[in-house]
């Protein structure tokens, strides 16, 4: 099941440990990440300063792309739960005033996205 996440774009988690190593130079002094998720070869982290967003395009990794995203910059965000049969999750996010959501991330069922959604609120408010 876990291919069958991935080639859906279902995020699973992935240890703080690790993300930090792999991406200390991005991160500023004092900063650290506290949460993490994959996205087939995207990466999404929330540090205790802001959310880091990796996306990696073509298929030699040929560019990449990191996004910053500061939590003062974050209006509002949403969670979508599917039904009963489907259960995926959808985490919304949205900048400043856009009419769209920003970031629009799907979790897999492995995930509380209840417990997401709430360290994001308690990041934001």
């Amino acid at each position: 099941m876990g291919l069958l996440n991935k080639i859906l774009g279902n995020a699973s988690e992935v240890s703080s440990e690790k993300l930090n190593q792999k991406y200390a130079r991005l991160l500023i002094n004092d900063e650290q990440i506290e949460l993490g998720f994959t996205l087939f070869r995207n990466v999404f982290m929330s540090t205790n300063k802001r959310l880091i967003l990796v996306n990696i395009q073509g298929l030699k990794r040929s560019k990449i792309e990191y996004k910053s995203l500061p939590y003062k910059n974050i209006s509002r965000c949403s969670l979508e739960i599917s039904g009963t049969f489907d259960l995926d999750a959808e985490l919304k996010i949205w900048i400043s005033s856009e009419d769209t959501p920003s970031v629009s991330k799907k979790f897999n069922k492995s995930i509380d996205v209840y417990e997401v959604q709430k360290y994001l609120a308690s990041k934001v408010m």
